[in-house]
């Protein structure tokens, strides 16, 4: 019965994270979209790629993108950044250059 209900715990919690990830996707989406939109309006507007140049109307894409930034952060947590294959990563690198030096 216990193990029924630690299987059940982590569906759960497996279930959430899904729906973060899930949502984050969409966030992104969203905001790739929008800024593609704006973008591509500012530029069709007359101006030309001229209007790439102009950074007045960029706020929206800046402080949306650490919008973005903090909602991937929670969502993979420091994962995301420094996560597990990275430690393997550097791990298998710094021991190579230990061996290297080791061998020389």
């Amino acid at each position: 019965m216990e193990n029924n209900n630690l299987e059940n715990q982590k569906f759960i919690r497996a279930q959430k994270k899904v729906k973060a990830i899930k949502g984050f996707y969409i966030h992104l989406i969203v905001y790739l979209s929008v800024n593609a939109f704006i973008i591509l309006s500012r530029v069709l507007s007359g101006d030309g790629l001229s209007a790439l140049y102009d950074w007045s109307s960029y706020g929206t894409l800046i402080f949306w993108g650490i919008g973005i930034f903090f909602h991937a952060f929670g969502v993979f947590g420091m994962d995301f950044i420094l996560g597990k294959a990275w430690e393997d990563k550097k791990i298998k690198e710094l021991m190579d250059k230990d061996k290297k030096q080791y061998w020389e």
